[in-house]
Order: C-alpha cells, then sequence, then structure tokens
C-alpha cells in the first residue's frame, strides 16, 4: 500500500515532531491527542516550529506554507479515517499501547500499517490482541524527531515485510535514515549504548580515574562529543537508572547490564545531574567546562603513545572498547541488526564518532578478549566474552 496520509496519536514532544516530519515529507498529516484541545495547541507549536525553521534556512518558506496545510488536528480519533500508517507516540505504556491500537484497527482497514513508536517495550507485546499483528510495527524516533536522523523500524516475530516496507519508505520520506532492527530489549542504538554508561561507572568505582577525567578521555582519545558523566547527567540520572533496571530486567539479569550502585546511590540522595543542580558535576555560575587543549591526537585511538598524553588513558579507554565491542558481538549473535545498521545507528543516533563495528576493528578482537579475560579473572561475570568475539579473536 503507498501511504499518502500519516496519523500521530499522542500530541506531545514526541508526537509533534512527528508530525512535522510527516508534513515535511509531503504526507496529509492527522494530529490527535485524547486530552481536549492538546492536538489543536500542539499542531498551533508545530506551525510555529516550521516558521522558526524556514527562517533559519533549513528549508524554504514555501515548504513551510505547504507543510503547515498538510497537519490537520484531530479532536476525535475517528478522524483518523483513511490513514494508511498510523503512529502512536503515547506514554511508556503497554495497555494503553493496545487500547491505541485497538481503537485504530476498528476504525482503519486491515492494511494500514500500526506503528508505535515505544523506546522501551516490545514491539510483539504491544500487537497482542491486536486484529491482523502483521501490521504492527515500531518506528521509533529520537528525541527531538525534527533534528535526529535517525529512525529504527522495528520487527517483531509477526510483522509483515508489506507494513516494514511502508514504515520504512514513509521514515526515508521524512527525511530520516531507516534501520532495521529485531524486537529485542532496547532495539539497536540504546542497547549498543550500554557499555558506554556501565563500564564507565565500573571505572569510576575502581577508582582508576574521577567522574571530569575519564570524560576528558573519553572526548580526547575516544573522539566523542561529550563523555559518558557529561551524557548522564544531560539525561538526568534517574531517567538513566530506570533504563538501566529495564535492561537488566527483560535482558534475563544479565551481569553486563546490571545497574551501578554508584548511580543508585546518586539518585537516592536526590542528585539528578543538570536538572537537579548536582550529579557527577556541580551546576551553577561559573561550571561551564574548559575547552579541551588540542593535544594533537587523531582520535579515536587506542595507540599508546597517543593515550599517554591524557594520563590514566590507557587504562580507561582500551577497557571502554572492549565492553562497546563484546555488546556489539552479543548483538551480532543475536541478528538484532546488520553490522552496517548497527553502526550507523550509534552515530545518527548518539553522535558516536564510529560505530561499535568499527571500534571492534579498532582494538581488534584477539587484544579485546585479551582484556577482557584478564577483567574477568578479577572483577566476575560483567566481563564474560562473547563467542562471536571469541571465535573472531581465535580466527584472526
Amino acid at each position: 500500500m503507498s501511504v499518502s496520509r500519516v496519523g500521530v496519536v499522542g500530541a506531545g514532544t514526541m508526537g509533534r515532531g512527528i508530525a512535522q516530519l510527516a508534513a515535511l515529507g509531503g504526507y496529509e498529516t492527522v494530529l490527535y491527542d485524547p486530552l481536549p484541545k492538546v492536538a489543536e495547541s500542539s499542531a498551533e507549536e508545530l506551525r510555529k516550529a516550521l516558521d522558526k525553521g524556514a527562517a533559519r534556512g533549513r528549508w524554504s518558506e514555501q515548504d513551510a506554507e505547504a507543510a503547515k496545510q498538510r497537519v490537520q488536528p484531530a479532536e476525535n480519533v475517528e478522524q483518523m479515517v483513511g490513514t494508511e500508517l498510523a503512529i502512536e507516540a503515547a506514554p511508556e505504556r503497554l495497555e494503553l499501547k493496545r487500547e491505541i491500537f485497538n481503537q485504530l484497527a476498528e476504525i482503519l482497514g486491515p492494511e494500514a500499517t500500526l506503528a508505535s513508536n515505544t523506546s522501551s517495550l516490545r514491539v510483539g507485546e504491544i500487537a497482542e490482541g491486536v486484529p491482523h499483528p502483521e501490521r504492527v510495527v515500531g518506528m521509533h524516533f529520537f528525541n527531538p524527531p525534527p533534528l535526529m536522523k535517525l529512525v529504527e523500524i522495528v520487527a517483531a516475530e509477526r510483522s509483515s515485510e508489506q507494513a516494514l516496507a511502508a514504515a520504512t519508505e514513509v521514515g526515508e520520506r521524512m527525511g530520516r535514515t531507516p534501520i532495521r532492527a529485531k524486537d529485542s530489549p532496547g532495539f539497536v542504538a540504546n542497547r549498543l549504548a550500554r557499555p558506554f554508561s556501565l563500564e564507565s561507572l565500573r571505572i569510576l568505582g575502581d577508582g582508576i580515574a574521577d567522574a571530569p577525567t575519564i570524560d576528558r578521555i573519553v572526548r580526547l582519545g575516544g573522539g566523542f562529543r561529550m563523555g559518558p558523566f557529561e551524557l548522564l547527567d544531560l539525561i538526568g540520572l534517574d531517567v538513566n537508572l530506570e533504563i538501566a533496571r529495564s535492561f537488566f530486567a527483560q535482558g534475563g539479569e544479565v551481569e553486563r547490564w546490571r545497574p551501578s550502585p554508584i548511580q543508585e546511590q546518586l539518585v537516592a540522595e536526590g542528585k539528578f545531574g543538570r536538572k537537579s543542580g548536582h550529579g557527577y558535576y556541580e551546576y551553577g555560575k561559573g561550571s561551564e567546562r574548559e575547552p579541551d587543549p588540542d593535544l594533537g591526537i587523531d582520535a579515536p585511538t587506542l595507540d599508546s603513545e597517543q593515550l599517554a598524553k591524557i594520563d590514566p588513558a590507557d587504562q580507561v579507554l582500551p577497557r571502554l572498547v572492549a565492553q562497546i565491542a563484546n555488546e556489539a558481538a552479543f548483538a551480532l549473535e543475536e541478528q538484532i541488526a546488520s553490522p552496517q545498521d548497527m553502526d550507523t545507528a550509534m552515530k545518527l543516533g548518539f553522535n558516536w564518532p564510529v560505530g561499535p563495528v568499527e571500534f571492534t576493528r579498532l582494538i581488534g578482537p584477539r587484544r579485546a578478549v585479551v582484556l577482557l579475560d584478564r577483567l574477568r579473572a578479577e572483577k566476575g561475570e560483567a566481563y564474560a566474552v562473547a563467542p562471536w568475539l571469541r571465535a573472531e579473536a581465535e580466527a584472526g
């Protein structure tokens, strides 16, 4: 089915951003929210955003005007009739999402695609009990949708190729880069980002370096725009901890995904990061980070001479990259995405300098396995080596 009309259910920040992309992509766009007047006010904010984008040169005034004309706020869900693809952007509550999809299933034809923007729930679970569950897929956008180029097209076990193709086509016309993801915890980007925070927290807990030093090493040697603790403070320690707990539970409580006691303690103390004024850093007047010096490092690198310029980078960066490579290896075994899509996910979804497969090539499977085996002997199962990574090390 060719898509010409897109519906968005949920007119909050994510829903409004998704609707903006749909309108700019040339689709007639229906924006609905169950709360009275929310869709109307959100559509007005959307139109203002289109004007601002035109003023900044992100698109032409003509494109903005045309997109504004395509947006229709809906007072009731029945006005979604005729949409070939409906995207749900409601809060992360399973029963709520199922209720929305069952409502849409009554209104839309059986060939219409139903897409969930969920980031933490299984798409297959959302589809349970929905008529024609094969038309249910995931379309996981990143926040804010108008700026973030990635969209994960999530294939549940019963998702049809027709529905996945429709979601992919819409994602492309929205100007996003779609990747195909397996319906598994965290899908692709959020899963592969786990070691960036969790291993950094273990390094902090081992007393190798403090948070600002680890951040500096990761920026200068790793080539990341932000260090892990800067990013945690920005996201919110409480939000990140809930994500960590969810991963740990959904993944069968594997040790490498165990939430950090450091983060548990800080959250218990009410230190949530930027929004509370306290996290791994203190925020207030004069707390801005000094620009990093140019040390002549061609990041990302694991070259010992280069890392010697940022003490104790040689104890931090190889360990972090080894865990990134290890998580990528587990993901490859589970076939959550292609190697190319995994790298694309991290570069577009989290602004990594290179993807996890590229990081694996940087450290080399043999070096990664030697380091992880030593850490496992010293510290336990959080460093258990993925069979795929060990096989690559032995073959190389």
